[in-house]
């Protein structure tokens, strides 16, 4: 999409232009919240700065309302919608979080079947929490080598639906963490003849909408959901995001599921943010995610050569598990170098004062978007150098395997709240499990409610644990012990 495309002035910032306004005014607060423009709280206006918490602001009358918008936030949102495609869009303030799970809460109630992959972030498996949905899960291919759980093959996806006919929505991950599309616009037309909707979890993709040759987006597939990370590579402040609807999807209705968990205080920081991010991409955006993909594909072709590395890119697509990859990406495995993802991810921090996204088993990522430069590039590149030579074992004891099929035992609502006991971490063996456990950042599980607990998986978890993954979701936070079903 480029600008051509717009219906409506791209170049207006409607949020942003109202708290210009509103500043301007000086009007006396008898309101929340209780800093009072900063005043109350002169530390904290000394750290953020007047400009920042001159507008963190209260929802009134000439700023609209988040819950029920008919003013500058509606005309933010139409603007938004009209800039990604959507038939509606939605300002979320509690992250990508909260756009997936009423994404799952819109499409399913308590029983409904949802098909979807399993290396989904654990938002989407919270919602089945919430909302009783049952998951049917089309287990990912595996990349061998990499160890990395790729997409979703049309033949399982084809499969999952003809064995489960009553399922009310295929959801899909456009694109996983490590850049990796399924074919998504075959997806929508075999749910759509279904009679099911399909969702898209875009949290890694808000650039498709905004890039040449990049895969194609939720919204162009035709898919009636997508949730769309702007903080992610939109530029926009933490925490804030937009839920995108197709034509076929009752924008009241979603408003209703949205204000069921969405706070009635929206934060006007990250509604303005979002506003100002949606300017940035429409007027700028394709330029920009070309020279991200530039740089990325630079920094593979740069990482290739020193030795010992895989930074992985195109040449990965098939057609199928793999029927796009996201160029702008910067994945790279590092096992045969002898050192886990997480260690790489460790050192560079430790020894070279740069932060990379993630490092799980085998694998790191850098995420490159639009305010990287070509110097820092070049500086990790540098960097991952001077780990081969200084760091390089025979990697011996190193596991590959990032993705383990579950064993479905019961929904993840009735695990999670079933009658449950605590057991040390190796007893639960054989025993269904009432809790998730992931590493964070990607936020997959390894293990989710209603699954049984196998040795892989234990091993997975304690290998993970010794290797410094930021291990996280049981109520043990030194995870010595994990919930079972009773």
């Amino acid at each position: 999409m480029n600008g051509n495309h717009f219906t409506r002035d791209q170049s207006r910032a409607p949020i942003h232009e109202a708290l210009e306004n509103f500043r301007q005014m000086r009007v006396v607060p008898f309101d929340v919240p209780g800093h009072k423009r900063g005043r109350g709280n002169p530390e904290l206006t000394e750290f953020l700065g007047q400009q920042c918490v001159g507008v963190d602001v209260n929802s009134m009358k000439p700023l609209d309302n988040l819950c029920h918008p008919v003013s500058v936030i509606r005309e933010a949102e139409e603007l938004a919608a009209d800039a990604f495609g959507a038939a509606h869009a939605f300002l979320m303030v509690g992250g990508t979080t909260s756009s997936v799970q009423s994404m799952i809460l819109t499409a399913c109630k308590r029983g409904d079947e949802i098909i979807l992959p399993r290396n989904v972030h654990r938002s989407v498996l919270n919602a089945m929490v919430l909302c009783g949905a049952i998951p049917v899960y089309v287990n990912p291919e595996v990349d061998q080598r990499l160890g990395i759980s790729l997409g979703m093959r049309r033949e399982q996806v084809a499969k999952a639906i003809a064995e489960h006919p009553n399922a009310v929505a295929v959801l899909v991950n456009n694109p996983t963490y490590y850049g990796i599309c399924s074919d998504l616009r075959a997806i929508v037309k075999m749910a759509h003849e279904a009679g099911m909707l399909c969702l898209a979890d875009e949290a890694h993709g808000t650039h498709f909408y905004f890039g040449g040759g990049l895969p194609v987006s939720a919204m162009a597939a035709g898919a009636d959901m997508a949730s769309v990370s702007m903080h992610k590579s939109g530029g926009s402040l933490t925490q804030s995001s937009l839920l995108l609807i197709g034509p076929n999807v009752h924008a009241g209705y979603v408003r209703q599921i949205i204000n069921l968990t969405q706070t009635t205080s929206g934060s006007y920081l990250l509604m303005s943010s979002l506003d100002i991010s949606r300017r940035n991409l429409a007027l700028r955006g394709r330029k920009v995610f070309h020279q991200v993909a530039d740089m990325a594909e630079y920094a593979r072709e740069e990482i290739n050569a020193i030795g010992g590395y895989y930074a992985f890119g195109k040449e990965l697509v098939n057609g199928n598990s793999i029927f796009d990859f996201d160029t702008t990406k910067l994945s790279v495995h590092t096992l045969d170098i002898g050192l886990a993802g997480i260690e790489v991810y460790d050192i560079l921090r430790d020894e070279y004062d740069i932060q990379i996204e993630f490092g799980d088993i085998g694998n790191i990522l850098a995420y490159l978007s639009i305010g990287d430069r070509a110097q820092e590039v070049e500086r990790l590149v540098s960097a991952l150098a001077e780990i081969r030579r200084r760091f390089q074992t025979d990697g011996t004891g190193l596991l590959s395997q990032e993705y383990i099929d579950p064993q479905v035992v019961t929904s993840p609502q009735e695990a999670f709240y079933a009658e449950k006991c605590s057991l040390p971490l190796r007893e639960t063996e054989g025993r269904v499990c009432s809790e998730f456990v992931m590493c964070y950042p990607p936020g997959i599980p390894i293990v989710a409610p209603g699954e049984r607990i196998t040795p892989e998986i234990l091993d997975y978890i304690e290998y993970a644990k010794t290797k410094g993954c930021n291990v996280t979701g049981p109520e043990d936070p030194d995870i010595q012990y994990l919930n079972v079903l009773a």
